[in-house]
């Protein structure tokens, strides 16, 4: 069975001394992205072997470890670069402050930080739902 990038379904590959290359096989080669970051639980492949503080004791949504496959393109340029105006910014901090996860000093806890990687994702996943819902009424004018 081929290898699809789970978001833009092209095929990818997996040919030796090519990732990352502004080729076609190096924009498709395939890479493996975690769905949270081991980060969060306090683990790097950087460092492996060494544990740190997770910002998260428990998975809040119970798929700790999954990963999907991704052609470099959508993995390294659209996930891990996503593109923050100053007024999204502006208005994910007006979010962090109504809902009391502003932090004016660091503490030793990061449970604030987990709390806004939350909401940060909540915002992702409105916006994604809205966007659908909009197409769906959308093509049902046509």
């Amino acid at each position: 069975m081929d290898d699809r990038c789970a978001i833009c379904g092209c095929l990818v590959n997996h040919l030796p001394n090519v990732y990352a290359q502004p080729t076609l096989k190096g924009r498709s080669h395939a890479t493996k992205h975690h769905y949270i970051a081991e980060r969060f639980y306090g683990r790097s492949k950087n460092n492996p072997g060494e544990q740190r503080e997770g910002i998260f004791k428990k998975d809040p949504w119970q798929i700790e470890g999954k990963s999907e496959v991704f052609c470099y393109e959508c993995h390294e340029v659209l996930l891990h670069n996503p593109v923050l105006l100053p007024e999204d910014i502006e208005k994910f901090q007006e979010l962090v402050k109504r809902r009391g996860l502003n932090e004016r000093h660091k503490t030793s806890s990061r449970a604030k930080l987990a709390k806004r990687i939350e909401l940060f994702h909540e915002v992702i996943e409105i916006g994604i739902a809205n966007l659908l819902a909009e197409e769906k009424r959308n093509v049902k004018r046509v």
